[in-house]
C-alpha cells in the first residue's frame, strides 16, 4: 500500500512548483484534487507547443495521478464549496499570488482554524516574510536574484540560466517534504500546521558548498563548465567522438588516472601529487590531458578508466540517455493511461516497486460533479 493513501490533498496551484509538490503526494498515494478556474484553468495548461490533446507536455509531466475541479474564486457560493471541500481534506497545496488566498479568505490562518487537522502549504517566490514578500516570480527571476546564474558557464563569461527548472521542482520537494513532516507531527499531536517554502529559499540551499568555500576564504565561487574548479581533475575533455567527464576526485584517484593516460610520473610529481598542487599547477596539467584525451574515442576512454578504477561518464545528449539500457531497467518513464507517450515517475521505490502512474493529468473540471457528489454526501 502506498504511504499517503487515505490522505486527501486539495492543490489550489498553477505553473510548476505547487503543481510538482501535489503530484509527488499523488504519487505518494493521496487523493489530490487540483482546483483550477473554469476558464482556460492553470496557465501551464497552454505552455506549448507541443501539445496533447490541446493540453501542453509540461502541464501532463506534473499532474499525472490528480483530479481536476473547477471553481469561480469570484464567486461567493462556489468559495463556500470549495470551504468545504477544504474542511474535508488533510493538506491544502498553494503557490498563488501573494495576498490573493488572504483576499478570498482562504489564508491559512482561516482555515486552519476552521479544520485544525489541515497541513497548509505555501509556496512561495521569494519568501513569506522580508521587504519582497509580496513580490511574484518566476524561475529566470528568482535564479537572476539569488545569484544561481553566477556558477554557470565558463570562467569569465556572461551568467547562464540553469536549463532544467531546479527551483520550482526544488520548491516542490521541499515543500512535499514539509507536508510529509507536518503529516507525521499530526499523528502524534491531533493537529495540522503550516508549510511554507520559496523558490528563493530553494536557491540558498543550493548555495551551501560554494558558499562554505567563499564564508571561509572571501573569494568568490570560480566557474566550470563541466566540473569543479578546486577539485583537479574533475571535469569534462573532447575526445575524438565525444566529450567525457573525468571525476578523478581525489589523490588516490588521480594516481590511477595518471597511470590510464600513461603519465605514471604525474602521481610522484611534487606539483601534482595532491590536489593542491594540481590546482596551483592547473594551467601546465590540464592542457596536456586535454591534449592526450584527443587521442581516443570515448568509447575506448571510458573502457580504459573504468578498467583503471576512475570514474568517468560520457556527457550524454537526451537521446543517448534515452538509448542507455540502465534508464530502462531503473524504470523512471512510466506508461501512463490513455495517452502513447511514457512520462517521468517519481523517483523513490517502496519494497523495490516504483509508484504508477495511475490517472493521466486531468482535463480541465472532468471530475468537478464526482468531486462535489462525494462531498457533499459527507455533510
Amino acid at each position: 500500500m502506498l504511504p499517503l493513501k487515505g490522505i486527501k490533498v486539495v492543490e489550489v496551484a498553477q505553473n510548476l512548483a505547487g503543481p510538482y509538490c501535489a503530484q509527488i503526494l499523488a504519487h505518494l498515494g493521496a487523493d489530490v484534487i487540483k482546483v483550477e478556474r473554469p476558464e482556460g484553468g492553470d496557465d501551464a495548461r497552454h505552455w506549448g507547443p507541443p501539445f496533447l490533446d490541446g493540453t501542453s507536455g509540461g502541464f501532463n509531466a506534473v499532474n499525472l495521478n490528480k483530479r481536476s475541479i473547477t471553481v469561480d474564486l469570484k464567486d461567493k457560493a462556489e468559495i463556500e464549496k470549495l470551504l468545504t471541500l477544504i474542511d474535508h481534506a488533510d493538506v491544502l497545496v498553494q503557490n498563488l499570488r501573494p495576498g490573493s488566498m488572504e483576499a478570498l479568505g482562504l489564508d491559512a490562518a482561516t482555515l486552519t482554524a476552521r479544520n485544525p487537522r489541515l497541513v497548509y502549504c505555501s509556496l512561495w517566490a521569494l519568501g513569506s516574510v522580508g521587504p519582497l514578500k509580496d513580490k511574484p516570480g518566476f524561475e529566470p527571476m528568482v535564479q537572476a536574484f539569488s545569484g544561481l546564474m553566477t556558477l554557470q558557464g565558463d570562467e569569465g563569461g556572461k551568467p547562464i540560466r540553469m536549463g532544467t527548472q531546479v527551483l520550482d521542482h526544488g520548491t516542490g520537494m521541499w515543500a512535499a517534504i514539509g507536508v510529509l513532516g507536518a503529516l507525521v507531527r499530526r499523528s502524534v499531536t491531533g493537529r495540522g500546521g503550516i508549510v511554507d517554502t520559496s523558490l528563493f529559499e530553494t536557491a540558498l540551499g543550493w548555495w551551501t558548498m560554494p558558499y562554505s568555500g567563499y564564508a571561509l576564504s572571501g573569494e568568490l565561487p570560480q566557474r566550470h563548465p563541466t566540473g569543479s574548479s578546486r577539485l583537479i581533475v574533475f571535469q569534462g575533455f573532447d575526445t575524438k567522438n565525444g566529450p567525457v567527464v573525468v571525476a578523478a576526485g581525489n589523490d588516490r584517484l588521480f594516481a590511477k588516472l595518471a597511470i590510464a593516460l600513461g603519465r605514471k610520473d604525474w602521481a610522484e610529481d611534487p606539483r601534482f601529487a595532491k590536489n593542491a598542487g594540481r590546482y596551483e599547477h592547473r594551467d601546465e596539467i590540464i592542457p596536456e590531458i586535454a591534449r592526450i584525451m584527443t587521442t581516443k574515442t570515448k568509447g575506448e576512454w571510458i573502457d580504459i578508466l573504468e578498467a583503471a578504477g576512475v570514474p568517468c561518464a560520457p556527457i550524454n545528449t537526451l537521446p543517448e540517455v534515452l538509448a542507455e539500457p540502465q534508464t530502462e531497467a531503473v524504470g523512471m518513464l512510466m506508461n501512463v493511461p490513455g495517452i502513447d507517450i511514457r512520462l517521468m515517475g517519481l523517483p523513490i521505490k517502496f519494497e523495490g516497486e516504483r509508484p504508477q502512474v495511475v490517472r493521466r493529468a486531468p482535463k480541465l473540471g472532468e471530475h468537478t460533479a464526482e468531486i462535489l457528489g462525494e462531498v457533499f454526501a459527507k455533510k
